[in-house]
């Protein structure tokens, strides 16, 4: 019994904490692997990528689609007086009679010779001989083939079209739309290596900028800790007011930067609340060196998504030559139609049916030298393409080497100003002790805060010059 309550109690419990978790509820405590995962998963230009991606593989489809031919129904309805028409819609429902050419007045005619004859077959073959008599039969106008009677006509047929030999043509369309499909994927990666880079870097920057609040809150309690003992001396006569006046100044003017170093903080998370695409509390710091990895150039050059968009861009143009060229081969295609008609709808469909097989062949014997010209054409822009990959190649090359020689002079001067920081702070202790014994004025003291604060800074902006360059390396690697 007691264990029936405990889980029916439990059941309770956590059906209250499911109802209790927002959906909306910002992200805490982030860390930058959770970040990456959620942005392939979130972020709209990924989206957006996607999207072009599938509308890409539907093209494949709609290429290997035209090599099996279409079959079209065709229903047509019908209503003329018209006496081509009329006599063309028997035809073709099969219903079309002697009457209908308007053979009862002729034969009227010819029973008038008949009578004349007296049914003697020989008067009988001079009379039709006879130019006159002959002259009157053939001239006379058919009122039934002339004037018929209005009538309906309903026609359905199916015909079914299909190519057999297109010059290669449709082969090589249907590789274009891989090859395209191929493009789209390069894209999408490429969106995906920027939102890497860019949620990256922000991460980067929060961690940065957390660690610059951190120190210049502790020189503002240095400074805080200067401006109550200024307070003290000048009670006791050993202070100006002047000096009281230049702590305050300087103590104003970090809090200013602290001001600002956490409005770009707040600027940074709104970022990568819209990278992710849902509002983001705190992250996990990453340590400085975190994206500190020697990438190698030929790893570089081999999975650079603009390098291998142009190599399938030459593989595109190779294609299309190839399409040119099936100008001057011969196509062949068959159709089959099968249908019916009759002056009433789907009436005797059997027995009026009907059906037509064909093939047919085709070549371009000339075109006023058109189809040579575009061939001309696609060649030159194969080559063209071809000159951009090399091109592609070299700028990716420059590009990391330059990168490269930026990250080993941040990594110099981060080295250099490390050791200048601890040589500033060690002085400043010291000004700030001899300033306590009477031995150095306030302004000294400020003098050597303020450098302090100077190579704080000056370390904090190589560090972000360096690994915001180490990112552009992972960018142009992934």
């Amino acid at each position: 019994m007691a264990f029936r309550y405990l889980s029916v109690f439990v059941l309770i419990l956590s059906f209250l904490q499911a109802k209790s978790v927002d959906e909306s509820e910002p992200y805490v405590d982030l860390s930058l692997n959770e970040a990456l995962t959620l942005a392939n998963e979130q972020n709209l230009e990924i989206d957006i990528a996607e999207f072009d991606k599938k509308i890409a593989a539907l093209g494949v489809k709609v290429a290997n689609g035209y090599n099996f031919g279409k079959i079209d129904a065709t229903l047509m309805g019908l209503r003329s007086n018209d006496a081509g028409n009329v006599f063309g819609f028997k035809l073709q429902s099969r219903e079309a009679t002697f009457g209908d050419f308007g053979f009862s007045e002729f034969l009227g005619g010819v029973g008038e010779a008949i009578g004349m004859s007296g049914g003697d077959f020989a008067a009988f073959s001079n009379i039709m001989s006879d130019p006159q008599m002959a002259g009157k039969l053939l001239s006379t106008a058919p009122k039934d083939l002339n004037y018929p009677d209005a009538r309906n006509h309903f026609d359905l047929k199916l015909a079914f079209m299909i190519p057999i030999y297109t010059g290669d043509k449709l082969i090589n369309y249907k590789k274009i739309a891989k090859d395209m499909l191929k493009m789209s994927t390069f894209d999408k990666e490429k969106v995906i290596a920027q939102k890497s880079f860019e949620i990256r870097k922000t991460y980067y920057d929060i961690s940065l900028l957390d660690k610059f609040v951190r120190d210049l809150g502790t020189i503002e309690g240095n400074i805080v800790r200067l401006r109550d003992a200024t307070i003290e001396f000048k009670k006791e006569g050993y202070a100006k007011k002047t000096d009281l006046l230049e702590v305050e100044s300087k103590l104003s003017n970090v809090r200013r930067m602290l001001f600002q170093a956490k409005a770009n903080r707040e600027l940074s998370y709104d970022f990568l609340s819209f990278l992710l695409n849902h509002e983001v509390k705190s992250i996990r710091h990453v340590s400085l060196d975190t994206f500190e990895k020697d990438i190698p150039l030929e790893e570089v050059l081999k999975r650079n998504k603009d390098i291998q968009k142009a190599k399938t861009g030459l593989d595109i143009r190779s294609k299309m030559v190839a399409v040119a060229k099936s100008a001057f081969k011969p196509t062949v295609g068959a159709f089959v139609e099968y249908g019916s008609s009759d002056n009433t709808f789907l009436g005797n469909f059997k027995d009026h049916d009907r059906y037509t097989l064909g093939v047919q062949a085709k070549l371009n014997l000339f075109n006023g030298g058109v189809d040579m010209n575009k061939l001309q054409q696609q060649k030159l822009k194969r080559l063209k393409v071809k000159k951009q990959v090399e091109l592609a190649k070299k700028g990716i090359t420059l590009q990391y080497k330059k990168i490269k020689t930026e990250i080993n002079n941040a990594n110099v001067q981060i080295k250099s100003l490390k050791k200048e920081l601890e040589l500033a702070q060690q002085i400043y202790d010291n000004y700030q002790e001899r300033y306590k014994e009477g031995l150095a004025s306030i302004n000294d003291v400020v003098i050597k805060q303020s450098l302090q604060i100077e190579k704080l800074l000056k370390l904090l902006k190589a560090q972000n010059v360096r690994n915001h360059k180490i990112l552009e390396v992972y960018r142009l690697a992934y």
